[in-house]
């Protein structure tokens, strides 16, 4: 096992008893890439969750996580997850882009699209469209 495999290890443990399918672990110039499908959010949540037991902040560079839920439907109706502040929803699927709304912690937003690995284009109660970072959202 690589040092990153072993500093990582919680979050690979995580992703295999939290039944992600696909599981994928590589490492790339330095960078553990972990992948997978989870079959529900709460499946990804807890690969997610074992990252911030070991970097809180999320903010690790030597660490990729690409866990995504399958199956979800446009139209599904989706929670914001964030810790404490709003979500915010922006014009384009990038950091980049102008934000257009915001939507509040436990608030409930329709999915428009999964529109790739990290942003999903949502629709908040009040109409608003935009993208939001899939990583705070949950069916």
């Amino acid at each position: 096992m690589s040092e990153l495999q072993d500093k990582y290890a919680g979050v690979i443990a995580a992703a295999q008893s939290a039944g992600v399918s696909n599981l994928q672990v590589s490492e790339q110039e330095g960078i553990l890439y972990v992948s997978g499908h989870a079959g529900s959010t709460s499946a990804k949540d807890a690969v997610w969750n074992a990252l911030g037991a070991i970097d809180s902040t999320y903010s690790a560079s030597d660490i990729n996580v690409d866990v995504q839920v399958v199956g979800l439907e446009a139209g599904a109706v989706l929670t914001v997850a964030t810790e404490d502040s709003n979500l915010n929803i922006r014009e384009e699927a990038s950091t980049d882009g102008a934000i257009v709304g915001k939507a509040a912690k436990g608030e409930s937003v329709t999915l428009v699209e999964q529109t790739n690995d990290d942003w999903w284009k949502v629709r908040t109660a009040d109409g608003e469209e935009g993208y939001a970072y899939a990583r705070y959202l949950q069916a």
